[in-house]
């Protein structure tokens, strides 16, 4: 009975925050409910073939495509070689550790209000571009450049907590190792190339998968930056559910779209740890 009694919070916690909406949402799926009224009709399969069949639903997730494929690289990229940096005895070290890190726990409405600011035709880069003699550039007006603009944003604000990632895997890589190869004549590059990223290995892809996750849940971006325009180029699949749940009171698409969703990230990085994990040994 002991043993029940410590588990019993987890699992009423389990239970109340997520068997029960999971469950509730695959029952929506196959029923029609617009949220204020207490009817569910059962509509069988019709939530599915109307995704299949809505144009605006692949839009949104071609959207979301492209934002992963802009996000992904440039935040492990730009957090591994922050890491690197920081990793180093440099004067303030733990300064400039406290301050990348600021952001993340910053409220991203607010972080995208500022950076809405900042896109803008007379904000400021667009005046600092203008004293270089460059005109104004459509940061986030401009189909073209607007989901790539947000996924700038997106790589600063989340920078500090994937560098914090980083920062502890390589301190917990054993310092022996790059002695050995600095007596055995191994120049820096090499010493990363054949030490700290294979043994980085680990992070890496739990940083993809963590930027992954959340890239496939980016909303508040782009619902506060551009509410999904302009022309719907930056329309999200988490911004599409929130339109048709909240706006269009349309419960049980909403759910399916939740539903499809999840289980499109359970695939993807699912493949990605089959391709980008490797068993490491020292």
């Amino acid at each position: 009975m002991t043993g029940y009694l410590f588990v019993a919070p987890y699992v009423a916690y389990f239970l109340v925050f997520v068997a029960f909406p999971v469950g509730f949402a695959l029952y929506l799926t196959v029923h029609q409910w617009n949220i204020v009224s207490p009817e569910k009709p059962f509509v069988g399969a019709r939530n599915f073939v109307r995704l299949v069949n809505d144009e605006l639903f692949w839009l949104s997730l071609k959207n979301t495509l492209r934002f992963i494929v802009m996000y992904i690289p440039l935040q492990i990229g730009s957090a591994l070689l922050l890491a690197v940096v920081l990793n180093e005895r440099l004067p303030l070290r733990a300064l400039f550790r406290t301050a990348f890190f600021l952001p993340f726990v910053t409220s991203g409405a607010i972080i995208s209000v500022i950076w809405s600011r900042l896109y803008a035709d007379d904000g400021m880069l667009n005046q600092l571009l203008g004293r270089v003699g460059w005109g104004p550039v459509g940061w986030i007006s401009s189909p073209e450049l607007a989901m790539f603009s947000i996924a700038i944003m997106a790589a600063w604000k989340n920078l500090g907590y994937y560098m914090m990632i980083f920062l502890a895997a390589l301190q917990a890589i054993p310092t022996t190792l790059y002695e050995d190869a600095l007596l055995a004549g191994a120049t820096p590059f090499q010493r990363f190339r054949y030490i700290t990223l294979p043994l980085l290995n680990p992070a890496v892809v739990l940083v993809m998968v963590l930027c992954t996750i959340a890239a496939f849940g980016l909303f508040v971006e782009p619902f506060v930056m551009t509410g999904g325009g302009p022309l719907d180029s930056t329309l999200s699949v988490v911004l599409l559910l929130y339109r048709e749940a909240f706006q269009y009171l349309r419960m049980g698409y909403a759910a399916t779209i939740g539903v499809v969703l999840a289980l499109f990230i359970f695939v993807v990085t699912y493949f990605q740890r089959r391709v980008v994990e490797q068993e490491v040994s020292y």
